[in-house]
């Protein structure tokens, strides 16, 4: 049995996430058949003091990572988890190792746990941000070296300024608009194009978090919608989607900036407003595409909004505070908010746990979450 099936048990076994945590540590460490195993404290209340942060991995939406190994298997989750489920599976709130993950006000988060529960999936929703959040990513090259060298001298430039924890949200929101504005320019200015995009998709491969595409194979199986928002090019995204992912998610959308082509396939313009890190909501569904196995012409398109926003349920999933914006446009009555801090960890946490339901540290897995929307959903409802 791999590590990645010993997962799928644990979770639902109803296994603390110490136990995922420690799973994590196999990787690298190897143990003596003798020796015994050592146990993570439990985490109850606010965190003991961290590590220093780790290097930034998010970086501006256009970015795309270095070469991962192939994806897992593509086998039911629904299918996984009845072959392991046990006849009686204890329940165990979500508890890591405090080296991972924070949970500023746990009585709080379980009590909007059993009301999300009791609301049944028909009215749960998942709103994630894609860049920093579900992945990682590098510098998307146009084939202009001139305008990828300009490209990437703004963002060493405005990146160090978006994760500045000491800029007011005010001037820090102007600064984005700056710099999404210039950026859009140099790809329309350099002649980028549809073929350089796919081009650029297959000689990179994109870094999802470990879990990602089991947690949204997940919510497939449970008819749960996802609205992925993204700072970053919705057209780049599909096509990941169709490359990397080597399938579609009938349940997911993409809201995010989309590009306008001529018919030669050159980028002539961009819809709509701008979207940047730190105006994300669901007031920009009309720019929502479904990401499925036919995605329509390049210049996106359109799908029925109304079933989302009657899903008054959210889990929301972001490595930003201006993340939570994405909520916006939902009346909703619960929302667990999670999220990913993943640089700037000392400067930065105190924000985050006043912001987020939890919060994990230094580019964590997508397990914990999968773990939630288990308890959330479970196989008998």
């Amino acid at each position: 049995m791999n590590q990645y099936h010993v997962k799928l048990r644990c979770i639902r076994r109803g296994a603390s996430s110490t136990t995922l945590a420690l799973l994590g540590l196999l990787r690298s460490r190897h143990r003596a058949p003798n020796s015994p195993a050592k146990t993570l404290p439990r985490r109850t209340a606010l965190p003991l003091p961290v590590p220093a942060s780790a290097p930034p991995s998010r970086a501006f939406p256009l970015r795309l990572s270095p070469p991962l190994s192939s994806p897992p298997s593509r086998v039911s989750i629904r299918r996984r988890l009845l072959r392991l489920r046990p006849r009686s599976a204890p329940h165990s709130p979500p508890i890591m190792s405090s080296s991972e993950v924070v949970i500023p006000n746990p009585e709080s988060l379980e009590k909007k746990k059993g009301s999300m529960r009791n609301g049944g999936r028909s009215k749960l929703q998942v709103i994630a941000d894609f860049d920093g959040t579900l992945t990682s990513h590098g510098l998307l090259q146009q084939g202009n070296p001139e305008y990828d060298a300009k490209r990437e001298a703004l963002f060493e430039y405005y990146h160090p300024l978006e994760i500045s924890p000491t800029i007011p949200i005010e001037e820090k929101t102007k600064l984005m608009e700056e710099w999404w504005e210039k950026t859009h320019g140099l790809l329309i200015e350099g002649g980028l194009t549809y073929d350089a995009i796919k081009k650029s998709v297959t000689e990179a491969t994109i870094s999802f978090r470990d879990g990602v595409v089991e947690l949204f194979e997940f919510l497939e199986e449970r008819d749960i919608p996802v609205l992925v928002f993204s700072a970053g090019l919705a057209d780049i995204i599909e096509e990941v989607f169709r490359q990397k992912l080597h399938r579609s998610f009938k349940n997911i959308k993409v809201v995010s900036n989309r590009m306008v082509f001529d018919e030669n396939g050159r980028l002539v313009a961009f819809k709509g407003k701008t979207i940047h890190v730190l105006n994300k909501n669901e007031h920009a569904l009309d720019m929502a595409a479904p990401v499925h196995d036919k995605f329509g012409d390049l210049n996106g398109s359109n799908d029925d909004t109304t079933l989302v926003k009657k899903r008054t349920n959210v889990i929301l999933l972001g490595d930003h505070i201006g993340d939570l914006g994405m909520s916006d446009g939902v009346n909703f009555e619960n929302r667990i908010a999670v999220g990913f801090l993943n640089s700037n960890v000392e400067k930065s946490l105190k924000d985050y746990c006043n912001t987020f339901d939890v919060v994990y540290l230094n580019d964590a897995s997508m397990w914990g979450v999968v773990e939630l929307v288990s308890e959330l959903c479970p196989l008998d409802d």
